[in-house]
């Protein structure tokens, strides 16, 4: 299994070197050169698999033993989801009308992003340790990537992170789960800018290949192959325990909701799809919604700003994961996507070629969520079910009340079994849940956050904040 770069400007890689980049040289992002063909075998094989042994199986097909050997990936696994606290790693709630909630949120940080990031931090420990090697980690953070990245590398010798978050558009705990974490590996910048606006200097950084080469540098942002290898578990976990029964020929459908953000949990599931899953998969998004035009009408171009809303994780106007769909609906067509991206990049405008969006349209469905949806969805899940919805997590939901319920309609989709990915525990969005006038639940653990120290280091607008990042990356590798 090798991996090339979206635009195809650069060599194939294995899993290895396409775990330690971040962008690939030539602007693009990793994937894997053949999508691996599962049959209906292997798929009922699989339907009574737990979540971390469908982890396994899908990380074999991407990782050869020679790089990690079999029983070595299954230990990492093992370990990776160790400080979980749920039993099953992810959990099915099965609520009234027909609302099938996946909580992908029951690791460390109460986001979906532990799962994918505690794989990946002990992938990469395992090649560190044997080449005895440093990385330095730079992570853009929108809300919940940062404390879920630094969880996963905390305290290791051979690795430090650089996380930038955006001041003011985290909730107060996730930013005190980023700040509030005093190892000497962990480096936090607390910048006055959007999610957006922190990606810059990291792009910045990662296009000086000569900085990056010497100084290691490398992203657990989901341009990571790695974060979007291990999501493509949560649709197979999904489907196996929504489908009615896979006996029938064809097999049954399953309607797999997901709130998007910078797009890498919905490439998973376009890949999941691609491997034979029978997935029909919805993109739903806040009012930031360029992922909603682009599927409905092929209009991938940025609105005036990014707008603040309840689902804060996932204001973001460029979808970077974005490029690795069309890479794959192009039938893996790297000189169209050059085209295509460098034209973006250029512009921030694009228009989709006919032909693409035709396939993006067949592939996803979509939907928007305003604020006032998002509370609407929150306020009926809790007066049905007594079960709180994080912000994003009501973003799915609200794509569910609003398709036909009754019984007697009989279409095909309004028959079709519904999964809408959770990616937040509602405990991390107390100002959210209280403006659905709800009561917040909060565990221990992170109301005890508020009286931790703290440690980070602004960034102010006006400063050049690459160079800042240099300047700490070349200040951290002076104490090797």
């Amino acid at each position: 299994m090798e991996y090339v770069s979206t635009r195809g400007g650069t060599r194939v890689v294995d899993f290895e070197g396409a775990l330690f980049s971040g962008y690939a040289p030539d602007g693009g992002l990793f994937m894997p050169q053949h999508i691996p063909s599962l049959d209906r075998n292997t798929l009922q094989r699989w339907s009574s698999l737990s979540y971390p042994e469908l982890v396994k199986e899908l990380c074999s097909l991407f990782i050869p033993a020679k790089l990690i050997p079999r029983n070595t990936l299954n230990e990492l696994i093992d370990r990776a989801f160790s400080r979980f606290r749920h039993k099953d790693v992810v959990h099915l709630s099965r609520l009234k009308d027909g609302l099938n909630i996946l909580e992908l949120w029951h690791g460390v940080t109460y986001a979906f992003k532990d799962l994918s990031l505690s794989c990946t931090g002990q992938f990469l420990q395992y090649f560190l340790e044997k080449k005895k090697k440093h990385v330095n980690i730079l992570v853009g953070t929108s809300g919940d990537t940062g404390s879920s990245a630094i969880e996963s590398v905390r305290g290791q010798k051979n690795m430090d992170i650089f996380v930038l978050l955006p001041k003011g558009f985290c909730t107060q705990i996730q930013e005190l789960q980023m700040t509030t974490v005093i190892e000497d590996n962990v480096h936090v910048f607390a910048a006055h800018g959007n999610s957006d606006e922190i990606d810059e200097p990291i792009k910045e950084l990662f296009a000086d290949v000569d900085f990056a080469g010497k100084y290691n540098l490398m992203s657990l942002n989901s341009v990571n192959w790695s974060r979007i290898m291990v999501q493509i578990a949560h649709y197979f976990y999904a489907y196996f325990h929504c489908a009615p029964c896979l006996d029938t020929t064809p097999m049954p459908m399953v309607e797999i909701v997901v709130p998007t953000g910078g797009g890498g949990n919905i490439t998973a599931g376009c890949i999941a799809q691609k491997m034979g899953l029978p997935v029909r998969l919805i993109t739903v998004v806040n009012s930031n919604d360029i992922i909603h035009r682009t599927v409905q009408h092929g209009d991938f171009s940025l609105a005036e700003s990014v707008k603040a809303t309840l689902a804060s994780a996932m204001d973001i106007q460029e979808p970077y994961n974005v490029e690795r769909i069309l890479w794959l609906l192009s039938g893996s067509d790297s000189c169209l996507i050059k085209t295509l991206m460098e034209q973006f990049n250029i512009s921030k405008r694009l228009k989709l070629p006919e032909d693409l969006h035709r396939k993006l349209y067949e592939t996803l469905g979509s939907c928007s969520a305003s604020d006032q949806d998002i509370v609407g969805a929150m306020w009926r899940c809790w007066e049905e079910n007594q079960y709180l919805l994080c912000p994003h997590s009501a973003v799915a939901a609200h794509y569910h009340y609003s398709q036909p319920h009754s019984f007697l309609h009989l279409s095909f989709l309004s028959s079709m079994p519904r999964c809408c990915l959770a990616p937040a525990s509602a405990a991390k969005f107390q100002n959210a849940i209280l403006q659905a006038g709800l009561v917040p639940q909060i565990p221990p653990d992170i109301t005890a956050l508020t009286g931790m120290e703290t440690r980070c280091t602004p960034l102010e607008r006006g400063q050049d904040w690459a160079q800042v990042l240099r300047g700490q990356i070349v200040a951290v590798a002076q104490q090797w």
